[in-house]
């Protein structure tokens, strides 16, 4: 549960080193942000900073409607851009997570979809959307992937780069993030074997108790 700013840095710290464990981001890159719900200010993580090796003080406080930087120690990280235009047009996303995870853009670069294949794929993503490549820390990057996500999607790809994924919780964002590898592992092995996996039915996603 989100609670107070000092409870969010140290989550998104231990997401941080978890992330690069499973394999969604190697080296410095990646960032990753979070706020408490319906404020103005988030703290994104630091430029430079490595996620494995994230401490309450790898975090710059920013404020979102006019990217104000409100703690002057460090830079926030060169894909703020990314993090503020979600927040913008997302009010109820709470956490965004910005990874370099291999499969899904493997798969990207070939042309393939990701398909979802498990009932986890389903109830946690819902839907993948890919936005066309601009480079990184290029103003396009945040505005594209809002625009993405602006209707509710809450899973971006961000061609040849890496993925933004939404939600109102660490916990949630960092299911969605494995969730989003796994369902492009499975479909890539099942490409090598030449063969096409099929969606699992979605149907059973509209009964009330199905909501994540």
């Amino acid at each position: 549960m989100l609670q107070r700013p000092g409870d969010l840095r140290d989550q998104l710290a231990l997401l941080g080193r978890a992330v690069v464990r499973s394999g969604l981001v190697v080296g410095s890159g990646g960032n990753l942000s979070a706020r408490a719900p319906g404020s103005d200010e988030c703290w994104v993580t630091a430029a430079g900073t490595w996620l494995d090796g994230l401490s309450p003080d790898s975090f710059v406080r920013v404020r979102i409607s006019d990217g104000a930087a409100l703690d002057k120690d460090a830079a926030p990280s060169s894909e703020l851009g990314l993090h503020l235009a979600t927040y913008r047009v997302r009010p109820d996303a709470n956490v965004i997570v910005h990874l370099h995870p291999q499969t899904v853009l493997l798969l990207d670069a070939i042309g393939e979809p990701i398909r979802l294949v498990t009932t986890d794929h389903a109830f946690y993503l819902r839907q993948v959307v890919t936005t066309p490549f601009s480079p990184p820390g290029d103003p396009r990057v945040g505005e594209l992937a809002a625009a993405a996500c602006a209707g509710g999607v809450n899973c971006v790809i961000l061609s040849h780069h890496g993925c933004s994924v939404i939600a109102d919780s660490v916990e949630l964002a960092h299911k969605r993030a494995l969730y989003l590898e796994e369902a492009a592992l499975l479909t890539y092995r099942a490409l090598t074997l030449g063969r096409t996996p099929q969606p699992v039915p979605t149907d059973w996603l509209n009964l009330p108790s199905a909501t994540a």
